[in-house]
């Protein structure tokens, strides 16, 4: 970003700032143009009707609980019908019928579903270990895809989703739906328009204490080798004997997740990578240990993230810092917060809040040059009240009343893209460059080494330990 543009919008904001109600906490909605029209949107689109040949008829592989939460929230979004559910545990087949109808088909294998001529799109919410295979399969049989964060279980598997994509023209989806969100919106706006002056660190934290949280998830009292496709559950993985609390606890372990850096950092890429127009970092390190969740799982509960992102065109070089635990006793909450040389932000998906100093030092203030020449060149001029404990300005950008919120804008998003043959926020290319530095960040922390990465050619560089 160049100094000129970045000064020009940091004075454009500080003159619309001033304008209104400044020095003061202010709770707005979310006021530019374009959040208007989507609310103006949302309202229209509540009353859309579709006719039955119009429908987007949908399936979904993987009716665990992130693709139950996928599927209630599609079949939200007008023309949208759930028609098909896959799953390899016989219990939620059952399930899925009592939630969504009789008349839904179900079936442990996904190649029927994708055999299937009536089925448009598919929502692939499996384990991550068959997140590629699954996602290239269905884009090879025509159909378009929203698939569950991280897109891919491995830093090699990317490429190949690219590459089914745009060899078959049809829309993916990839499931951080923050992506979506007005938040976001409101915080890339206000980050171009200089509102933090000049972006120099962010940080993100997502806490958690709880044992559902934590990834101990409920084993079914039926689970068994006859209740449940285990075969098919290990035919991409090591192979291993019957394990109920591997396939229902999957996240605990690498052969199918992706610890806590693929469930949750890549939430924080994502929305970060969106509000910079960044292509991600290029060096990774990461620490962290297993505390107290020590139930057999394989990945840290408690892990910290350090990311180092170069100067491009479209922002600084900034430093980023991660952080996720699972043993937090204050009763969890997660954030995105950008500091900048003027102010900060805490980016959440339906609310930004804004903090900017009174006092700071602007080099282009005439005001200043003054005070240092009259200083005898010194930079500074002690003035015993700036010394005093004045908090910032604080300002609040809250959706309005009635926003439906970035899982179903996430859906819409998609859907209509489908019907339209448009683009979605968050396509496979996106997708895989909030994926790969989580994924390297696990590289880091299980090798002890700095993992260096190519952020603009999507290539590993050769690391030494």
């Amino acid at each position: 970003m160049s100094k000129t543009s970045n000064e020009n919008s940091r004075r454009s904001f500080i003159t619309n700032l001033t304008k209104g109600v400044v020095g003061a906490s202010m709770i707005p909605a979310i006021v530019t143009a374009k959040d208007r029209q989507r609310n103006l949107e949302g309202l229209i689109r509540e009353g859309q009707k579709f006719s039955a040949n119009d429908q987007l008829q949908i399936a979904l592989i993987g009716a665990g609980g992130m693709g139950t939460a996928d599927t209630n929230t599609a079949i939200t979004v007008p023309g949208i019908k759930l028609v098909a559910v896959c799953d390899l545990y016989d219990g939620r087949l059952a399930d899925a019928k009592k939630k969504w109808g009789n008349d839904i088909s179900t079936t442990r294998d996904y190649k029927q579903i994708l055999e299937r001529k009536d089925i448009d799109a598919v929502i692939i919410a499996t384990p991550d270990h068959w997140h590629k295979d699954i996602s290239v399969a269905a884009m090879n049989s025509g159909k378009s895809v929203y698939c569950e964060k991280p897109m891919v279980h491995d830093i090699t598997e990317g490429p190949a989703v690219i590459a089914a994509r745009d060899k078959n023209k049809v829309v993916m989806q990839v499931g951080s739906q923050g992506l979506s969100s007005l938040g976001n919106e409101k915080a890339k706006q206000l980050l171009k328009d200089g509102a933090i002056g000049k972006l120099n660190y962010a940080e993100g934290f997502w806490a958690r204490m709880s044992p559902t949280g934590a990834w101990q998830y409920p084993i079914p009292a039926d689970a068994s080798p006859q209740t449940v496709g285990w075969d098919t559950f290990v035919a991409n993985t090591n192979k291993r004997p019957f394990d109920a609390t591997r396939f229902f606890r999957w996240r605990n372990y690498r052969d199918y997740g992706t610890g806590v850096s693929g469930d949750l950092f890549v939430h924080l890429f994502s929305s970060l990578h969106f509000v910079t127009g960044s292509l991600g970092p290029n060096k990774i390190m990461a620490t962290g240990g297993l505390r107290y969740w020590k139930d057999g799982r394989e990945v840290p509960d408690v892990m910290l993230g350090m990311f180092d992102y170069p100067e491009t065109q479209v922002h600084p070089a900034f430093n980023l810092s991660l952080r996720v635990n699972f043993v937090d006793g204050t009763g969890g909450t997660n954030y995105l917060r950008m500091v900048g040389s003027e102010g900060s932000m805490t980016v959440e998906w339906d609310k930004v809040t804004l903090y900017r100093n009174s006092e700071h030092i602007d080099e282009n203030d005439p005001l200043a040059k003054s005070n240092a020449a009259a200083n005898g060149g010194k930079e500074y001029v002690y003035d015993r009240k700036s010394m005093s404990l004045v908090p910032p300005e604080k300002t609040e950008y809250a959706a309005a009343a009635g926003y439906k919120g970035a899982h179903f804008d996430h859906f819409y998003n998609w859907s209509n893209a489908i019907r339209n043959k448009g683009t979605v926020v968050e396509d496979p290319v996106f997708g895989y460059h909030a994926a790969a530095p989580a994924l390297l960040c696990n590289d880091s922390y299980f090798n002890n080494k700095i993992m260096q990465w190519d952020p603009v050619n999507l290539k590993v560089i050769n690391n030494k330990a």
